[in-house]
């Protein structure tokens, strides 16, 4: 199975979700929230991302996850992962509850591309002060893709995690999943870089990326947003408009993509100290906004 198949495969199954210019989309990716021990790289970011995400959910923004979001390969079991970061998915849950979540799983998460692991693991918890399971994630679905469709202009934005250029991490993720659980992750303690990610592997970042824009050439310059590689992309008009959300778990910050009036920007939430030397969460535009018809 080629780049091609993978990738044709998702665009034509994905989910359909229209937008006009009054839409407003977050976009994240590769949190990889954990079960908050050594090796859970989305801890020391938990507070921006519950700051960033606590601003998107009052601003009226609908949040798109584009896989990656738990981390299951380190860790085994969702319930581990719930407990050591309750608040941040009783804040998803308000996404949930007005409509406005959209999840899409990568190759870390992709245990969700069953339903019924979803529906057994996500639906309700279990509240140690009732003693009794509570609502979660009813009815929560996850996509291998999303298309955002304008209603107006048709335009198309393919979402997905981008690992369909990844053979290694799409086709042998669960021997992949073995060898981090097992063995890399240990080796972590002594520095040791985990080689089946491609965040960690520069020359497998290249090939996968280089894969992707090969796709999108061939597909009619599709306008694709991905995540996976951890790499921000943001290409100018009259590029090949492949972007990339980054990650949330860069040294002390995190990246995103908003959608918004019709524009598209690559944003930074980051710590940063204030005159008086108070540290403060601010959030800082990178690129953009560009309007989304300058890719038509």
């Amino acid at each position: 199975m080629s780049t091609k198949h993978r990738l044709d495969k998702a665009y034509n199954t994905a989910k359909i979700i229209p937008f006009d210019d009054d839409s407003k989309f977050i976009l994240f990716s590769d949190c990889h929230r954990g079960d908050n021990s050594f090796a859970d790289d989305f801890a020391h970011n938990r507070d921006v991302y519950v700051n960033a995400l606590t601003h998107y959910l009052e601003a009226g923004f609908s949040y798109c996850e584009l896989g990656d979001g738990d981390e299951l390969w380190e860790t085994q079991k969702f319930d581990a992962i719930f407990q050591a970061h309750k608040d941040v998915y009783l804040l998803l849950k308000k996404f949930h509850d007005a409509k406005r979540l959209h999840m899409i799983w990568g190759n870390h998460d992709m245990v969700y591309k069953n339903p019924t692991y979803v529906k057994k693991n996500l639906s309700t918890y279990f509240d140690k002060e009732t003693r009794g399971k509570v609502d979660l994630f009813p009815g929560i679905e996850y996509h291998e893709s999303i298309r955002l469709e304008h209603k107006t202009t048709k335009q198309i934005l393919f979402l997905t995690h981008g690992h369909q250029a990844d053979w290694w991490n799409y086709i042998f993720w669960r021997w992949s999943r073995f060898l981090v659980r097992f063995l890399w992750k240990p080796l972590n303690l002594m520095g040791v870089s985990d080689p089946t990610s491609p965040a960690k592997n520069h020359k497998g970042l290249i090939k996968i990326e280089q894969r992707a824009k090969k796709w999108i050439s061939e597909n009619n310059n599709t306008f694709t947003i991905t995540g996976h590689t951890h790499r921000p992309r943001f290409p100018q008009p009259g590029n090949i408009p492949f972007f990339n959300d980054g990650s949330c778990v860069h040294p002390r910050s995190i990246t995103g993509l908003e959608i918004e009036k019709g524009t598209i920007s690559l944003i930074k939430w980051h710590v940063s100290t204030n005159k008086e030397g108070i540290l403060q969460i601010t959030k800082t535009i990178l690129e953009g906004p560009v309007n989304l018809n300058a890719y038509q």
